[in-house]
């Protein structure tokens, strides 16, 4: 994926051409289950104006019961997940829609090409940075679900984080491999993005609060904004709290 819009969509697409096809396209062709999710988890092929390329379609219906989240939510928080972090300009999770394919309405997000045994538990100190924020933005959406195997490199060792159905609830679920950094100062820049995400959801009329107060209930949105502006006042990483902290298995 390429953010230059010079690019042509056949030699490497565009975001803009990717969020496109994703909601646009044909995903009718599966190309089997992803085995390792708790969920149904399906390979399609997106098909549209001549690209063709794989994604992860994450059907409602064939997502788990839990007892902590309402039924039928985990694919709209996949989609909270990627306008969190496309609001914050971070870029931290593929493109992802919410849309109707051929098992009815799911999660679609772009496939991003890596290695499954690359992983957070394998990544050397050059992914600092990167995990860094990968860290503040679990802590922004409550990640109930930050495994090791979430944390995948695409070719340019670009970190991106996914499987995020299980976040933004409105009690404090933060379940993450990632606590490195408990305890430390929150970079400036980071602090400022997390301010300009607190006046967007000030704002009623804001497009991204708009579409987010579609994907997740009232008390959602506000334990959101009470956990960012936590976040600004404290200006420090958070620390594990009683309960439990990281997720099972790992990895």
């Amino acid at each position: 994926m390429n953010d230059d819009s010079s690019i042509p969509p056949d030699d490497n697409p565009t975001f803009e051409t990717i969020m496109s096809a994703l909601q646009d396209g044909d995903i009718s062709t599966e190309q089997g289950t992803i085995r390792w999710s708790s969920n149904y988890t399906f390979l399609v092929d997106v098909v549209h104006d001549g690209l063709t390329f794989p994604a992860v379609y994450k059907p409602q219906g064939g997502e788990r019961p839990l007892w902590d989240f309402p039924d039928g939510t985990l694919c709209f928080r996949e989609r909270a997940a990627f306008l969190t972090s496309e609001a914050l300009g971070w870029r931290l999770v593929p493109p992802t829609v919410l849309r109707d394919g051929s098992r009815g309405l799911g999660s679609v997000q772009f496939f991003i090409d890596h290695d499954p045994e690359h992983h957070y538990f394998t990544f050397d100190a050059s992914f600092k940075p990167q995990l860094m924020k990968l860290a503040l933005f679990d802590a922004v959406i409550n990640n109930a679900d930050r495994k090791g195997g979430h944390c995948i490199a695409d070719a340019d060792n670009r970190l991106w984080g996914i499987d995020h159905g299980i976040a933004f609830n409105a009690q404090n679920k933060l379940r993450t491999v990632i606590w490195n950094f408990a305890g430390q100062p929150i970079a400036a820049d980071d602090l400022r993005d997390l301010a300009a995400l607190c006046e967007k959801l000030d704002a009623p009329d804001d497009p991204y609060t708009g579409q987010m107060s579609q994907l997740i209930n009232g008390a959602e949105m506000l334990s959101l904004k009470r956990r960012i502006r936590l976040l600004i006042d404290s200006a420090c990483y958070p620390s594990p709290g009683p309960g439990p902290n990281y997720p099972w298995p790992p990895v």
